[in-house]
């Protein structure tokens, strides 16, 4: 399906009738300690210039932190006064981005995974009105930024390559998308868009190494 076609009901039903999978997690046992932490994400979907696009951050520079300066979807762990995993999504991404939580439309939500460090990720599936206003935490964003959905679907624009895992643990595979706007997305973020392409029928090069 050309991504541009699709509509908010179709979006809605290919989350709402996609299998249910257990926790997707790709490392071997041992490498993750202790149970994972709880943490959601935001998939912004905004229609600009009649296409759907995906708006993405790029995390501020921290040192110490392992997932600083990589492009991201907004979001993060879900803290004891957030009454669930939706409320921490939308919690997040009006701390990093300025979006109230009233003017997200959450339409569904992807099945977990597990990040490599050790945070159980629940994806959330939302449009926002577009144009709206974004006002970035520098402390926590350096930029806000989108990919057209039509482009992210497209296989020639993303492989995978293989990096090794801490203490002589193997390989495991990563997504990596060609840049855009001079931003490379990989990772974790890269392999939940990847299920949301296969969830609404427009990925045509389905691989989760």
């Amino acid at each position: 399906m050309n991504a541009n076609l699709l509509t908010l009901e179709n979006i809605t039903q290919s989350l709402k009738s996609q299998p249910f999978r257990p926790v997707y997690n790709r490392y071997p046992s041992g490498l993750l300690r202790g149970d994972p932490r709880p943490a959601a994400v935001l998939i912004p979907l905004i229609w600009v210039q009649d296409a759907w696009q995906v708006l993405f951050i790029r995390r501020t520079e921290v040192p110490g932190d392992m997932h600083s300066g990589q492009v991201a979807l907004p979001g993060g762990k879900r803290e004891e006064d957030d009454p669930s995993l939706r409320d921490a999504a939308l919690r997040e991404t009006q701390e990093e981005l300025g979006i109230h939580p009233g003017d997200v439309t959450i339409l569904g939500q992807l099945n977990e995974f597990l990040s490599i460090s050790n945070f159980r990720v629940t994806p959330f599936v939302g449009t926002l009105p577009w144009p709206s206003t974004i006002q970035i935490d520098p402390r926590e964003v350096a930029r806000w930024f989108s990919i057209p959905l039509a482009w992210l679907a497209d296989p020639a624009n993303r492989s995978t390559s293989y990096r090794e895992l801490p203490r002589g643990m193997g390989k495991v595979g990563v997504i990596y998308f060609d840049r855009y706007d001079g931003e490379l997305l990989w990772g974790l973020s890269a392999r939940i868009i990847t299920e949301l392409l296969d969830t609404l029928g427009l990925n045509h090069h389905k691989s989760h190494p």
